[in-house]
């Protein structure tokens, strides 16, 4: 079954069936990961990198912010059997696209938020495809833990 992740969404499965998609990661972040022992992946869309701006809105949307998020979609796999020394991590967006003169640098920030993270907890990104200023769809299939991402004039699998 397919399902779609939304922004400051996420979803984390162990069925075989379930395909997860998100659409429009643009200056956004998309992460997958997956344990191919458990058989257990998931699938994040993260807007921001930084909770602190909003801790109210944190709160409530915890996978809107990169820092909040992530770790709680580990721990929701974790629930499912996934183990941190087997999981794989594939990462998509962080596009400069309505931002052109770099001013904010949402999709940058991002990516970097998500390193450091990720780093601190000893854990690697395997595949990425991310910057540039196209908006993306990335794709994670339960069954076999394949992370496709599509834009505009291309279709990789990470």
């Amino acid at each position: 079954m397919n399902y779609t992740i939304g922004i400051s969404e996420m979803r984390v499965s162990n069925q075989p069936d379930d395909v997860l998609v998100t659409y429009s990661l643009g200056s956004c972040i998309g992460v997958t990961i997956y344990d191919p022992v458990a058989r257990v992946g998931g699938m994040i869309h993260c807007m921001l990198p930084n909770s602190k701006i909003d801790i109210q809105k944190a709160q409530s949307f915890p996978c809107m912010f990169v820092d909040t998020g992530v770790p709680l979609l580990f721990n929701e796999a974790y629930r499912l059997g996934a183990q941190k020394n087997r999981i794989i991590v594939k990462v998509a967006g962080c596009s400069q696209i309505l931002d052109d003169k770099g001013f904010f640098n949402i999709g940058e920030r991002n990516y970097m938020t998500l390193r450091k993270l990720l780093w601190k907890n000893s854990v690697l990104i395997t595949a990425e495809d991310i910057g540039g200023n196209d908006s993306r769809t990335l794709y994670l299939e339960i069954i076999n833990g394949r992370v496709t991402v599509k834009s505009r004039d291309k279709r990789i699998e990470l």
